[in-house]
């Protein structure tokens, strides 16, 4: 059987996790968790893969909306669409970042773009294209298939919670759907199982009887405060040990654990520029809030052996 934990250094992240696993499955001590209440949830972007330079779904976005363009010139001058034709992962990856630092224009557009570009496409024709995506496409600076961009020490932490009885949710500010293409095969996480964004979706009559149906319209943007609701309201429970990477994972990590329950919260901090990427932005107020009130940050540069 390969190690537990085996891409782990030995250090306080690891040593915390171990430790929480085993004070919480050892049956009569004061920590002990029943099964049924060992759920753990785990943000995606930034946290199980990498997100640098931008995330891995904004590329399949991008070349959805770049299509359209092709097809109708006049988009081409327009956010978000122009920056799709141009390649300009800049303004696509600040969308997001400025998101995280309270302005939320660019996201408004570059969503309102999402919700265009995929309306009327059915729910498994859009499980295709994403997964087709995913199993054929190259990481643009990385040079890795996007397959082969999850971080190997995060899949062991799932299975490695698994294997004590832990339940595991993505809950993640990506779309849902994007991520249930591939979470069964890159993640040993069931689709049930994946919490995230997601368009409106309508019933539709077709030739082949019926088709749940994307609409040009939001349904839930999966960030902040709304991860827990969401969380709570697919799962019906408070997750005992959460991890993020971002501003957007407090509310998630602050939910975890509650006034019953104990709780480990974790946050990726990434800081190795060789093997990775080295950034803080959109995750200042989380390292913050981390420092303050104790939560275990994991360190790439320093807690993982290996990163892919």
């Amino acid at each position: 059987m390969p190690e537990e934990l085996a891409s782990w250094a030995d250090g306080p992240a690891r040593a915390a996790i171990t430790a929480f696993v085993q004070r919480v499955t050892t049956s009569g001590g004061d920590g002990y968790v029943a099964p049924a209440e060992r759920v753990a949830v785990v943000d995606n972007d930034g946290t199980l893969w990498t997100e640098k330079p931008m995330p891995i779904e904004l590329g399949f976005i991008m070349r959805r909306l770049a299509a359209a363009a092709e097809r109708d010139p006049d988009l081409r001058g327009v956010q978000p669409w122009k920056a799709a034709v141009e390649r300009d992962h800049g303004w696509l990856g600040g969308a997001v970042t400025r998101h995280y630092a309270g302005d939320d224009s660019d996201l408004h557009v570059l969503l309102g773009g999402f919700l265009q570009a995929f309306a009327g496409m059915s729910a498994e024709d859009y499980l295709a294209a994403s997964g087709e995506y995913l199993r054929g496409g190259t990481h643009p600076t990385l040079g890795r298939g996007f397959r082969e961009c999850t971080f190997a020490p995060m899949v062991e932490l799932l299975r490695y919670l698994e294997a004590h009885g832990f339940t595991v949710y993505i809950a993640s500010g990506g779309d849902r759907d994007f991520i249930r293409s591939v979470s069964d095969e890159i993640y040993g996480i069931p689709s049930e199982r994946v919490i995230g964004t997601s368009n409106a979706l309508a019933y539709q009559e077709d030739g082949d009887g019926a088709s749940v149906v994307y609409q040009a319209q939001p349904d839930v943007f999966d960030d902040g405060p709304v991860k827990a609701v969401r969380i709570w309201s697919r799962i019906g429970r408070r997750p005992i040990l959460a991890v993020g990477n971002a501003n957007g994972d407090i509310q998630m990590l602050e939910f975890t654990g509650g006034p019953r329950l104990p709780a480990l919260r974790l946050a990726v901090l990434h800081d190795d520029e060789e093997r990775e990427a080295a950034y803080t932005q959109r995750a200042d107020e989380l390292l913050d809030r981390a420092h303050r009130k104790g939560w275990t940050v994991i360190s790439v540069r320093s807690d993982w052996t290996t990163v892919f």
